[in-house]
């Protein structure tokens, strides 16, 4: 019921930078929490960046400084703008969503999108 598509991803080289956009579609009451995840090779998936369900924000200290994370309500959209980038930030990156489904229901459901490819080289 709920879709969470990436774009933005692609090949950039160091230094360079690319905005990553989330945008939720379907059927839902609100989103509670939106954010950005990524995985490289060998490693765990890990918070990059999100709104926490009272507005706050949270980073990795390895982005501090360099990405950024807004959103447009009205669309429903979440970006991330990667400014600086570094080989090390090579990964798939990855939207979710905390959902919650109606507004009879108070429990929230975490939605995953499929995954878009970051990579950093010259």
């Amino acid at each position: 019921q709920v879709r969470l598509v990436e774009s933005g991803g692609g090949l950039v080289q160091p230094g360079g930078t690319l905005r990553l956009s989330c945008a939720a579609s379907g059927s839902f009451f609100s989103i509670n929490a939106m954010g950005w995840y990524r995985q490289a090779p060998g490693k765990e998936r890990e918070l990059v960046a999100g709104f926490t369900t009272g507005g706050g924000t949270n980073y990795a200290d390895s982005v501090k400084g360099r990405f950024t994370i807004s959103r447009d309500n009205a669309k429903n959209t979440v970006y991330l703008q990667m400014n600086s980038l570094e080989p090390e930030d090579t990964a798939v990156y990855y939207c979710n969503a905390d959902i919650r489904a109606r507004a009879s229901r108070y429990s929230v459901d975490k939605y995953w999108g499929q995954g878009t490819q970051v990579t950093v080289s010259s």
